[in-house]
């Protein structure tokens, strides 16, 4: 049986986009998992322009009410400052327990390369009736940086051929 239905779901959070302009995660459920695995990808981006990341929960797949989730004590990541080509290894980055990664890796640096960002979410650490996740993210200022996050939802209570699973903001 494949991974996909079985163990995990994927959906984009935001898709490939300029970072340069604000951009408001898409909501995914986990009503139906016990957690998720956020994935960014970004390019290099203008000295100066490091992003943030804000990781939020909701108590309804639209509407609603929204709050930061300070969930993240720590996070992995692969950089490179002139592209990622297989090459790089993971990076475990801990910090204060907090809704935000900003300047992933720190130092003020992190605008100027490529990067793999992996943020864990434990279905258990959201709140009392909320039900969905997001993650935003900061404009980065006034140049460009392309990037793209993805939701992969896992461990799934209810196993589907991947036709048949329901709609992540609804499921």
């Amino acid at each position: 049986m494949e991974a996909l239905g079985r163990l995990f779901d994927i959906g984009a959070g935001v898709a490939p986009l300029d970072f340069q302009t604000a951009r408001t995660g898409v909501r995914t459920s986990l009503r139906k998992a016990q957690g998720c695995t956020i994935v960014v990808l970004k390019g290099i981006g203008t000295a100066a322009d490091d992003p943030t990341f804000t990781l939020k929960e909701h108590n309804a797949s639209t509407g609603g009410t929204s709050q930061n989730l300070a969930a993240i004590d720590h996070y992995y990541l692969k950089t490179s400052t002139s592209a990622l080509d297989g090459t790089q290894t993971w990076s475990r980055v801990t910090q204060a327990v907090a809704a935000t990664v900003a300047d992933p890796g720190g130092a003020g640096t992190s605008a100027e390369s490529a990067q793999i960002l992996v943020i864990e979410v434990d279905g258990a650490d959201l709140s009392d009736g909320f039900t969905h996740i997001s993650l935003d993210v900061a404009d980065v200022g006034t140049n460009a940086q392309l990037g793209a996050v993805l939701y992969l939802v896992h461990d799934l209570t209810a196993q589907r051929k991947p036709a048949n699973l329901p709609a992540m903001l609804t499921a």
